[in-house]
């Protein structure tokens, strides 16, 4: 049986290179880059990167299109830390492994995360190229990081999710969004473990829990965020419709498709976001 401390000292072993790595930067908030959305990592500015397998104890990432770095610097005048691409499931990663970076953002002093990814609309109103402000998350991956002696160790180990995305973030992306004029949705996330698209009949039963988008990330992100006390905000790209709805048999080359055509819009919406987050109460 392994140690109870361990998770803790690999935590503050990797919290002490990424500190030595970033210098004087103190991001105020933390980012996830998912599929299709690492490019805004490049408009940080005076931006440090430090790849994924640079840090003690961190995964690599080997999803396409993830480019597997942290990147730390100024974004709309607000210092950050932007996780240019995610750790998943389906890349032979345990749910631990999934949480470390979100857990290491924390023992940086990062108390407000922003998590995003790709997802598949099971909401038939909703448009491919939207963008959609999650309000509540469904986990489906079978997983949950907390459930494990050193991470149950790190916090008390029953905690509510109620809210589990905070209500006053949402409301901020609201604000950044009709200043933008971009486009947004709201509604219920389901995670998946991955890495196969759902089937027809699983979108059916995902309608009936209640979900209006689904992918293979963020939940896990989430559990661990909210055990370490962060504040969060989650916000997809719907980058396809879910399998069988208006005929859709989502395709990897399809998300990055739709990703590249909405580079700029999201851009626009996080550097409108970002800052308000950052200030938030």
């Amino acid at each position: 049986m392994q140690d109870r401390n361990e998770l803790m000292e690999r935590l503050n072993r990797a919290a002490d290179t990424l500190r030595r790595r970033i210098g004087a930067c103190r991001p105020a908030v933390g980012i996830i880059l998912g599929s299709g959305l690492n490019p805004l990592a490049e408009a940080v500015e005076d931006a440090v990167h430090v790849p994924f397998r640079e840090v003690p104890f961190m995964r690599a990432s080997t999803a396409d299109g993830h480019v597997g770095r942290f990147v730390c610097g100024m974004f709309a005048g607000v210092p950050v830390l932007m996780m240019q691409g995610r750790l998943h499931g389906y890349e032979d990663c345990s749910a631990v492994d999934v949480a470390f970076p979100v857990w290491l953002m924390a023992r940086l002093g990062i108390q407000r995360l922003i998590t995003t990814n790709a997802a598949g609309a099971v909401n038939a109103s909703y448009q491919v190229g939207d963008f959609c402000i999650m309000n509540d998350q469904i986990n489906l991956t079978g997983r949950n990081p907390i459930a494990n002696l050193d991470a149950a160790d790190m916090a008390e180990r029953f905690f509510s999710m109620l809210d589990c995305f905070d209500p006053h973030l949402r409301a901020l992306a609201h604000e950044a969004a009709a200043e933008t004029g971009v486009r947004v949705q709201e509604g219920v996330y389901l995670g998946v473990l991955g890495p196969s698209f759902e089937t027809r009949a699983e979108i059916r039963a995902f309608r009936t829990l209640g979900a209006d988008t689904v992918a293979m990330s963020v939940c896990e992100e989430v559990i661990a965020a909210r055990h370490a006390g962060m504040s969060v905000l989650g916000m997809s790209l719907i980058s396809n419709m879910a399998c069988g709805i208006q005929g859709a048999s989502p395709t990897e080359e399809e998300i990055r498709e739709v990703g590249a055509s909405r580079e700029a819009d999201f851009e626009r919406l996080m550097r409108a976001l970002v800052p308000k987050v950052a200030q938030a109460d």
